[in-house]
């Protein structure tokens, strides 16, 4: 009995706390002209309204109230943009004052924790800390040169994945997570100069971080209550953010040898014959703690620095790309036909596809943006927040609002998009000029602006290489002799959008 009125006394004056605060950011909001929006519900708001998968329902939203909405998720107030015209107010014209970071409850660090060490999480991108990191990135991480040198790197990992593949031929298999091996190990080659999980690695390591990286996929898919309101966040009422932090630790705790014996050997003058990025984090005076973060793989659903921004985006938009060519025979045709006459002179049998020849190849790069956009990775852009109070678009959007952008409400948008925006045709990107680099807000599965991803460029090498091998190197068909046609291509919410059912194809030898 004593317990209980003690959890019925707790209740009540949480209770009374949301409300009150509930309350009190309504009365300010009531003072600016904030964009419209669906009636919010009291203390709990819109979040009813919302559903599973919530970038179709804000897209509902846009075009019941326009291309600048807002809503109430309990204490929050949710500003989101889904037009060309409104994500360039955003990322373009407002950049300044609303590319903060909203972090998610989940990440298990604080605000001056993640400033010091972090560029994606980083609350802050107009101090000169972050604008150092976001120097390093641009100038050593991912420059042209840089990215040019570790051609080689990435084309030796295709080649072990179409090794891996020869050897399961009639077998089903599971594209994304095939994809996903190969995408991290080329990434870790990079940063650390050797593997770290490998097709079908025994070791305990690789199981060990094989089991972490899907166990914080899981934990970033779970909805937080905390993140609806704020004054739970240390409560953590779900443990979610704990889990978070134990699992952080763990891939901490496999990194650190890594770069422990790096450290060592370099204090011995010792020299390289090729310079990683664990080299260029060392040579800028980065401390033990900032190459972790930088190296974490966190989850999909709250995606943090290189290796988790770097996997996630590529492996789901192969996996897409690959589902979209299966269910249309014209299209994997065509780009069956442009491998065939584009490669076989170049490569002349070489097992290995040179990646400089791939990204040259037209129909090839037309599928990736067309999955891009149809399928961008992430549908919501990472969410920013506004710093200072500011006008958009003649609404208010007050200081402290989390800013979303709609990349999948825009790339699906038919005033943008006249050709049956919901199917996919590769070919209304040949000969067009529309790109993803930031200066085209149709197209924005990289975002823009101060925010936008500093590795797209990397991103646009590996992608359309592994996808030409794969296509290239095999012939693929659904298991069970099931029609393409009928393939499901339902979608799965998160920061990174996935395949709800995951592709499972067959490959056999290839008749190219």
């Amino acid at each position: 009995m004593v317990l209980y009125l003690l959890l019925h006394t707790f209740a009540i004056t949480i209770l009374i706390v949301i409300t009150v605060s509930r309350f009190l950011s309504t009365s300010a909001a009531s003072k600016h002209k904030l964009p419209p929006g669906p009636k919010p519900w009291p203390i709990i708001g819109n979040i009813p309204h919302l559903g599973k998968k919530i970038h179709v329902s804000l897209q509902r939203f846009s075009q019941l109230h326009g291309p600048l909405i807002s809503l109430r998720l309990g204490s929050q107030l949710l500003v989101v943009a889904s037009s060309p015209a409104a994500a360039a107010e955003i990322l373009r014209t407002h950049d300044r004052l609303l590319s903060a970071r909203y972090v998610a409850t989940i990440v298990p660090y604080d605000t001056a924790e993640l400033d010091r060490k972090a560029i994606v999480w980083s609350s802050n991108c107009n101090n000169e800390r972050w604008k150092a990191f976001r120097a390093m990135f641009r100038n050593q991480i991912f420059s042209a040169r840089a990215i040019e040198s570790q051609a080689s790197v990435r084309e030796r990992k295709v080649s072990q994945m179409a090794e891996y593949l020869d050897g399961k031929l009639g077998e089903p298999v599971r594209i994304g997570e095939v994809v996903f091996a190969t995408i991290f190990d080329s990434l870790s080659n990079l940063m650390f100069s050797r593997d770290c999980i490998g097709f079908e690695s025994s070791s305990e390591t690789a199981k060990r971080l094989k089991s972490l990286i899907w166990r914080m996929m899981e934990l970033g898919t779970k909805t937080n209550l905390a993140e609806f309101f704020p004054v739970l966040r240390k409560l953590d009422p779900q443990g979610l953010r704990r889990e978070m932090f134990h699992c952080c630790n763990e891939l901490y705790s496999v990194w650190q040898p890594y770069v422990t014996e790096r450290r060592e050997r370099r204090r011995r003058g010792e020299r390289f014959d090729v310079e990683d990025f664990l080299d260029v984090f060392l040579e800028n005076g980065l401390d033990d703690d900032q190459i972790d973060w930088l190296t974490l793989v966190s989850s999909k659903g709250k995606k943090m620095e290189l290796f988790s921004a770097g996997t996630d985006t590529s492996m789901v938009t192969i996996e897409w790309a690959m589902a979209e060519l299966i269910r249309n025979k014209g299209a994997m045709d065509k780009l069956r036909e442009e491998l065939k006459v584009e490669l076989s002179s170049l490569l002349k049998g070489k097992p290995i596809i040179d990646e400089s020849e791939v990204s040259r190849l037209p129909y090839l790069n037309a599928i990736v943006k067309e999955t891009l956009r149809l399928h961008p990775p992430a549908p919501l852009l990472l969410p920013h927040r506004a710093q200072e109070t500011c006008e958009v678009m003649n609404y208010t959007i007050p200081e402290g609002a989390q800013v979303l952008v709609n990349v999948w409400a825009i790339s699906r948008d038919p005033t943008v998009w006249e050709d049956d925006p919901s199917s996919f045709k590769p070919e209304r990107f040949i000969g067009s000029k529309v790109d993803f680099r930031g200066q085209d807000f149709e197209l924005l599965p990289f975002s823009a602006g101060r925010r936008m991803c500093p590795g797209v460029s990397l991103a646009t090498r590996q992608i359309p290489l592994v996808l030409a091998a794969l296509v290239r190197s095999f012939d693929w068909c659904l298991s069970n002799g099931e029609d393409p046609t009928e393939l499901d291509m339902s979608e799965k919410f998160g920061t990174t959008l996935e395949k709800e059912r995951p592709l499972l194809l067959v490959p056999s030898r290839s008749s190219l």
